[in-house]
């Protein structure tokens, strides 16, 4: 495929998982590893495309920044693909607890495949849920699809809510819409959030305003994604593990390319 055909497949890639797309995308680029003002255009391009997906930003930035682009793409890769978040999540929830999901989070849903006793309530957010739940269903793991309108009822009933995160900045996140609504709500009741921040997630601030400022939409009701102040996070869960919100958000690995400022 033509390295421009394959940026687009990668642009096109929208509700693939962020693993998924940064393995895509580091194997377009690798096309301009010779064309340094190829590769930003390359870079910008994917991150236009993608602009809620923090780790496409991750890999952009690493990218444009590193003294050898191409074996920096890859290692991003491998640090993508061997992140340990799923499972210190999956280590971290107590045993037998009713949690609370929105949609199919891809980190999320392997950590409760890797257990079997809890209960799961899922609320369908943007029709994503009813089908992760008939997966853990068959995965003979209890669970329960809740229709959007539920989203604050759920939120109370749970003994923890997760939500996930597709990129993080220095005072907010961005995540699947409907996110505020149980994180406000379970505050309220005084359950915990726990915020999923996985590798290429946690962005320093000059990038999230950039990627925070292409979310913003006129009619935000309609928005597949919304973001969400960390004030109402309780704990992070990232390859460190379980962890405050502060020493989480000081793990950012990021680096700052201003190339990606620039519209095309």
């Amino acid at each position: 495929m033509h390295p421009i055909e394959r940026l687009r497949y990668v642009a096109r890639a929208s509700g693939a998982p962020h693993e998924m797309l940064v393995r895509e995308t580091a194997s377009a680029l690798a096309a301009f590893g010779s064309d340094p003002a190829g590769l930003i255009t390359a870079c910008r391009r994917v991150v236009a495309r993608q602009p809620t997906s923090g780790p496409v930003w991750w890999l952009a930035a690493r990218v444009l920044t590193a003294p050898e682009p191409m074996r920096e793409a890859w290692d991003a890769v491998e640090e993508m693909e061997n992140d340990p978040t799923a499972k210190e999540l999956s280590y971290a929830l107590d045993d037998a607890a009713t949690v609370c999901i929105l949609g199919w989070p891809d980190q999320v849903s392997f950590a409760l495949a890797r257990r079997g006793d809890l209960e799961v309530l899922v609320i369908d957010s943007l029709g994503e849920g009813s089908g992760l739940v008939r997966r853990l269903l068959d995965a003979e793991i209890d669970a329960v699809d809740v229709p959007p309108i539920g989203v604050g009822a759920a939120a109370v009933d749970a003994d923890v809510v997760i939500l996930e995160a597709s990129a993080v900045g220095p005072d907010a996140f961005l995540a699947i819409a409907g996110s505020r609504a149980a994180a406000a709500s379970a505050r309220q009741a005084g359950v915990p959030v726990w915020l999923v921040a996985g590798v290429g997630r946690l962005m320093p601030a000059r990038m999230w305003a950039a990627l925070a400022a292409k979310v913003d939409v006129e009619d935000p009701w309609d928005a597949d994604d919304e973001i969400v102040p960390l004030e109402l996070v309780d704990r992070v869960v990232g390859p460190a593990g379980l962890e405050s919100v502060a020493d989480a958000i000081g793990r950012t690995d990021c680096p700052v390319a201003p190339e990606l400022f620039v519209q095309l």
